[in-house]
């Protein structure tokens, strides 16, 4: 239950970032502009922290979400919650180097992260476009 109550809390502040980076772009910035940038900056850490403790919850419940060559899960929960940060900057980026590999749930989870980092950045420069066109 608490990794359920967890990980909609994690979407619910996730869902809202994006929904108010996309209001204030319609309404404040007709360019891109340095409080673009540090909005859009704090948006991924939102995103990053907010997959990361979802993985990590989701890891001391005792469901595999990711699997790493020389360890085995679940470990000390430092290790854990570092190497959940880690995995999840890695997907939302769509670095992917291969050292941690999503299993199970994880799946799922990494497949969500990876479109919200693919298509983040399109939607961005696709609105910020479509404001500079409007103003023409």
């Amino acid at each position: 239950m608490f990794t359920i109550s967890m990980t909609m809390v994690c979407l619910t502040l996730i869902a809202g970032s994006l929904r108010q980076l996309f209001v204030s772009l319609e309404f404040e910035h007709r360019i891109f502009s340095f409080q673009l940038f540090i909005s859009i900056l704090l948006l991924y850490m939102v995103v990053l922290m907010g997959f990361g403790i979802i993985y990590f919850s989701l890891l001391t419940q005792g469901y595999p979400v990711f699997q790493e060559a020389d360890r085995t899960y679940p470990g000390i929960w430092i290790e854990d919650m570092f190497s959940s940060m880690y995995f999840s900057g890695v997907t939302l980026f769509t670095v992917g180097y291969g050292d941690l590999v999503p299993v199970g749930i994880g799946r799922w989870i990494a497949i969500l992260e990876a479109m919200v980092g693919y298509s983040l950045p399109a939607a961005l420069v696709a609105k910020v476009w479509q404001n500079v066109q409007r103003d023409r």
